[in-house]
């Protein structure tokens, strides 16, 4: 949280960091059961992407090959639904060249498989194999690129085994427009478009088929409470399967959240208690009744890395209408009384706190409890920024993590939340750099980059059970990649709700589907904006904030992103800052409180 406004760029390149073996060439295999497989006859027999083509070089063998490339959220798949015989085995190989290409079976009725290469300009085999289950008659074969990567070719593609029975008409489509319509603590409700010819679908959860409903809802049952759960659909026929839809990420609700009692939907505001920035300063007896949580701002360290926090209150020569500390304290019980938490943000843009020893990490713990104490306050929200946070090298399993700041960190937090106990309020308020950048850099994993890209995933997914409150700053940001592998650029509705959307339905650190980082639930998320134009760049209007939300929460009013669910439960807006919104004319409390409160 900026106490002047500031813009960090980030000029990045989206790289996909995955890791997988080339197989070798190997000899021409005894039969091949797939139609066209050199596309010798154009694109006949198979469904393929928008602007895939057959192109006369390069080739492999004869005359033509595949080209397609990736656009958008788009990876340029190719697939061929191909009869075969149950309770068979079956090998599947193509050439291909390109940067990233992928080949596999969908479908299988047993472990549906794939496997991938990174050719460059020359051709090269991959191969994988599969049997089928004991009802399966069908399989789709598939060869794919991947987002953002450029040109592939495929060439030569051969699926050997037993040939199954003629006819039949052609497979359905994929199906598209799968969403997350409600979920209950045990269930999750989906819903997707109906595709032609289909006479019925299969439901995958987490990539295993778990039903096949005949229409286009379903309800998942028996989930745990607060899980995240991964569902895909495919369509079916007498042809055989499609390929499965894009994943949506469903999470059943949880009652009241794990840490502190909030409001179904809650403002959050930073009061500058230590400074008044130009602003003016706010008594906290003064706060409107609009603000639900309230952040003192800030407990800063003493030294970088001593951990010894101290919250200092606005001197009086700065802020000459200042209350004494005993009218503070007291008006800090009215507010609690009233209902609002009040809580003690650390760090802010001067506020660098690097845990390096576990003496600091010790030294923080009781320095921070000692405010807490002091005030009598609700809780602590993490407000990390510049250098605070960091990744060593080979440091790359944010479920694992190994460098000491932010292991101190996690370590440190847990103490304090052991505690305070289950009415202790924890919240955070990273900037995009250190959460949503993630997705495409993790420290120094990816050629160079920033040792803190994506540094707050390992603290957060730590203490997601205890996290009350992620309200990541949608502001100060540069362009971000979000899920549908666009950019996107703060101040619009869009860029929030992908922001958002990312939290929300989880995402490949790194772009590495083996590490994956799970959604949080939508009551432990609000979106994070600054209060005025003033007060930090990437200042949203009103109505883009509102537009936003209806997007996220109704699946309403969206604008070109579209997001992998509904998210009726999302918890609220943070604004930095309560000074800065009473500057503007109280625009964004009166506004959004009004909206929040309308509400189901």
């Amino acid at each position: 949280m900026s106490r002047v406004s500031r813009l960090r760029a980030l000029a990045v390149t989206a790289v996909l960091a995955l890791g997988a073996a080339v197989l070798p060439a190997t000899a021409a295999l005894a039969a091949n059961i797939a139609a066209n497989p050199g596309f010798e006859s154009g694109l006949s027999g198979w469904t393929c992407a928008s602007g895939s083509r057959t192109v006369t070089s390069p080739v492999h063998g004869g005359a033509a090959a595949l080209e397609a490339t990736p656009a958008g959220s788009d990876f340029a798949r190719c697939s061929q639904a191909v009869r075969v015989k149950p309770s068979s085995s079956y090998t599947l190989s193509a050439w291909v060249r390109g940067n990233y290409v992928f080949l596999g079976a969908l479908g299988t009725g047993t472990t549906d498989v794939s496997t991938w290469g990174a050719p460059g300009a020359a051709w090269t085999q991959l191969t994988t194999a599969f049997t089928t289950g004991a009802a399966t008659t069908s399989v789709t074969v598939y060869v794919n690129g991947w987002y953002g990567t450029g040109a592939y070719n495929a060439d030569d593609l051969v699926l050997d085994g037993p040939a199954g029975d003629g006819g039949g008409t052609q497979v359905p489509a994929v199906p598209t427009g799968l969403a997350v319509t409600a979920t209950t603590s045990s269930t999750v409700s989906l819903s997707w478009s109906a595709s032609s010819g289909a006479t019925g679908y299969g439901l995958y959860r987490d990539g295993t088929r778990v039903a096949t409903p005949a229409g286009t809802t379903y309800t998942a049952t028996g989930l745990t409470s607060g899980t995240a759960y991964r569902f895909s659909v495919s369509a079916s026929n007498a042809a055989g399967e499609s390929a499965r839809s894009a994943e949506v990420t469903g999470t059943p609700t949880t009652g009241p959240p794990p840490s502190g009692t909030l409001p179904k939907r809650v403002l959050v505001g930073y009061l500058h208690a230590s400074f008044a920035n130009g602003s003016g300063y706010i008594r906290m007896s003064d706060v409107p009744n609009a603000w639900d949580v309230i952040d003192l701002a800030f407990g800063e360290p003493t030294s970088v890395t001593s951990g010894d926090i101290r919250f200092n209150r606005c001197p009086s020569g700065e802020c000459p209408n200042v209350e004494s500390d005993a009218d503070f304290a007291a008006a800090v019980r009215a507010k609690q009384a009233a209902g609002k938490k009040v809580l003690i943000s650390i760090g802010g843009q001067n506020g660098q706190v690097q845990l390096t020893t576990t003496a600091a990490r010790d030294t923080f713990v009781t320095s921070v409890a000692a405010i807490i104490d002091r005030y009598g306050l609700d809780g602590l929200d993490i407000d990390f920024e510049g250098h605070s946070l960091s990744l060593n090298p080979g440091d790359t399993d944010f479920r694992n993590p190994t460098t000491p700041v932010v292991v101190n960190l996690i370590a440190a937090l847990r103490t304090l939340k052991a505690r305070y106990g289950s009415k202790f309020v924890l919240t955070m308020a990273p900037e995009t750099f250190f959460v949503q950048l993630g997705y495409q850099f993790y420290g120094t994993g990816t050629g160079g980059a920033d040792q803190r890209s994506g540094s707050y995933l390992p603290v957060i997914h730590a203490l997601r059970d205890s996290l009350t409150l992620l309200h990541v700053q949608d502001y100060n940001s540069g362009p971000i990649t979000g899920l549908d592998n666009q950019w996107h650029t703060m101040g619009a509705a869009d860029f929030h709700v992908a922001m958002t959307d990312m939290l929300l339905a989880g995402f490949p650190v790194q772009g590495n589907a083996a590490n994956f980082f799970p959604a949080l639930r939508p009551d432990q998320v609000a979106i994070g904006l600054p209060a005025a134009p003033y007060a930090g760049n990437g200042f949203t209007t009103v109505g883009e904030v509102q537009k936003a939300f209806d997007c996220l929460a109704k699946g309403t009013n969206c604008g070109s992103y579209r997001p992998r669910g509904v998210y009726p439960s999302l918890r609220g807006l943070m604004t930095w800052s309560i000074n800065w919104d009473r500057y503007n004319g109280s625009e964004f409390s009166l506004s959004h409180r009004a909206y929040l409160n309308a509400l189901p």
